[in-house]
């Protein structure tokens, strides 16, 4: 009797610390999961550029030579490439940028986003129609496009604008030309830090077998604007933009 009662204990040791074991297992690999995110998807963000630039936006019915809202823009181009580790066939099916947050305001100005536009004859237009309320969203094709909103079923580019909208106006009959840059900041009295300000947004790349989303946050203008004309940043190490499959 005594070892009839031994064993069942042996065996209700051993299955509790199976158990123990499986879910110790899967708790380093949730744990795992939460920091590394997927680490072989088919297609990756592989590289994000930023240009930053300033313009002057001609008013209407102006009596003066010159009379300019002040914008600051944030071109940010997405590289999507396809992941050679993976043997996987797969197309992208769409590229999306949404739930796009400012998370640290600008002293001077408004931020709005922008989708390209095929309509006027230039990449942007700051027409209502064009704004960016929700969500700007790239269909897989046979290639990139940015005015029609494409992006290669194989990997390709994805663009969207963030500006920061009516800093300030500049006005007179005194310039001969006027130089679309940084040195508009200058006019109207205006630094960079008076204009900085901070934007997340979920990147998703669909793909025809599955969807992946990331958190991606930027600090805006990057460089040193101002001192310089125009401002450029290329980030071309992305490990630490972590992306996690969703339903």
């Amino acid at each position: 009797m005594f070892t009839e009662s031994r064993k069942q204990t042996i065996k209700l040791v051993v299955a509790i610390s199976i158990i123990c074991l499986i879910l110790i297992t899967v708790g380093i690999l949730m744990i795992k999961y939460e920091v590394e995110g997927e680490t072989n998807m088919p297609f990756k963000l592989s590289k994000i550029i930023v240009v930053g630039t300033v313009e002057g936006v001609e008013k209407n019915e102006s009596k003066k030579k010159w009379d300019f809202s002040i914008y600051q823009n944030n071109d940010i181009h997405f590289y999507i490439d396809q992941n050679k580790k993976n043997t996987q066939d797969l197309l992208i099916k769409s590229i999306k940028v949404e739930n796009i947050n400012v998370i640290e305001e600008p002293q001077k100005g408004t931020i709005k986003v922008y989708m390209p536009n095929s309509e006027e004859g230039r990449l942007f237009s700051y027409d209502e129609q064009f704004e960016v309320k929700e969500k700007l969203e790239y269909k897989g094709a046979s290639q990139s496009s940015s005015t029609n909103l494409t992006i290669g079923s194989k990997g390709g580019t994805a663009l969207i604008r963030i500006s920061n909208t009516d800093i300030g106006n500049y006005t007179s009959d005194k310039d001969k030309q006027i130089e679309h840059n940084a040195s508009l900041l200058e006019k109207i009295e205006t630094s960079k830090e008076e204009i900085k300000f901070k934007v997340s947004f979920d990147f998703i790349i669909e793909t025809t077998k599955a969807k992946y989303k990331s958190n991606i946050e930027l600090e805006l203008p990057t460089g040193n604007l101002g001192e310089e004309k125009n401002c450029y940043l290329e980030i071309d190490d992305t490990s630490n933009i972590i992306f996690k499959r969703v339903k």
